[in-house]
């Protein structure tokens, strides 16, 4: 988060200038308000997935607990490398509404694949439809975006064949892992040996559920996704106008998408710096640079700074259910009593 804010300050000192005021004399808070309101909307399209896919494998995990979750996975992406920190939390929390670890793991699994396949598609339709403006890219943001879809593409096949061929995905994963144990001896790497075959034979039964009678939660899940990624992409084109620029969504939805595939790649925790880097560069293509550094900060405030906020309220809420588990008992048999 430290990198972030030194790269936002450097940006905005190096873009402020007399047309700055100019520019933000024009401000429409109303714009920036609805930009604010389409994350939370995207945060509850996210909500929605979970709980429509768990519930397609026969699971029912209410909509409040499926969004705190979505929150305090922000929180975790933010400060891990990919975002990959936020996965346990959905995964533990699935848990923790009763369902099965390995059903859990299918469902946040099978939510990386679907944001992979329609990122992909939308990257494709995006170079296509915008081929002339992806001309004019650096060669370093190419590399980067083409380095993420190819990354992208790989974990969708991986995925598809551990589900087809579940046997061989063991024996390479195992063998990872006592490559790994021999090169780091960590404990934690020596009890995943033990528990890696059940835990993929657990994924790959929830695939097969999905396959079978929880086709619905797939169909589910990849229009929630298609919405998701949309209302997040939005957002940037709202600042623009809420800082009285045109929104340029074809252009915009493009840079989003290139920023999207960049950061997915593990190199910082949020992709922080590097969201900045990659949204200045290409934003300058069409924003004036008096007002670049403005629509940065206030981009990145809504889709980083505010999963922090959220994340550690969500997270709170976590921490006091789980040191009060009897609590918790106790109020569901409460419940189960007036249900009776």
């Amino acid at each position: 988060m430290a990198f972030s804010a030194v790269v936002l300050f450097i940006v905005l000192f190096s873009t402020f200038d007399e047309n700055t005021l100019t520019y933000l004399g024009k401000i429409n808070l109303s714009f920036l308000v609805l930009a604010i309101i389409m994350r939370f909307f995207s945060c509850g399209i996210w909500a929605l997935r979970i709980k429509e896919m768990a519930l397609s494998l026969g699971h029912r995990v209410p909509y409040p607990h499926c969004l705190n979750m979505v929150f305090a996975n922000l929180l975790m992406g933010a400060i891990t490398p990919g975002q990959a920190g936020g996965e346990p939390v959905r995964i533990h929390e699935l848990y923790r509404a009763q369902v099965p670890v390995g059903d859990a793991t299918a469902v946040v699994i099978t939510e990386r694949v679907f944001d992979a396949f329609v990122l992909v598609i939308l990257g494709i339709i995006s170079i296509i439809v915008m081929r002339e403006m992806v001309y004019d890219l650096s060669i370093e943001i190419l590399f980067a975006m083409g380095l993420a879809l190819t990354l992208m593409i790989f974990f969708v096949i991986f995925i598809i064949f551990t589900a087809m061929k579940p046997e061989p995905t063991k024996r390479v994963v195992t063998r990872f892992l006592h490559w790994l144990y021999q090169k780091t001896k960590m404990h934690s790497v020596h009890q995943l040996i033990s528990k890696s075959d059940q835990e993929i034979e657990n994924f790959c039964n929830g695939v097969c559920m999905y396959a079978g009678h929880g086709r619905k939660g797939l169909f589910t899940g990849l229009f929630c996704t298609a919405g998701f990624w949309i209302s997040e992409f939005m957002v940037a084109s709202v600042i623009m106008m809420g800082l009285g620029l045109p929104p340029c969504i074809p252009e915009s939805f493009l840079f989003q998408l290139i920023i999207a595939t960049v950061s997915m790649i593990p190199l910082t925790p949020g992709a922080s710096g590097i969201a900045e880097l990659s949204a200045t560069t290409l934003y300058a293509l069409i924003i004036p640079s008096s007002i670049l550094g403005i629509f940065i900060l206030l981009w990145r405030v809504i889709m980083f700074y505010l999963n922090i906020v959220l994340g550690i309220v969500s997270s709170l809420i976590i921490f006091k259910r789980e040191i009060n588990p009897i609590e918790e008992i106790r109020s569901d048999a409460l419940a189960n009593e007036l249900i009776d």
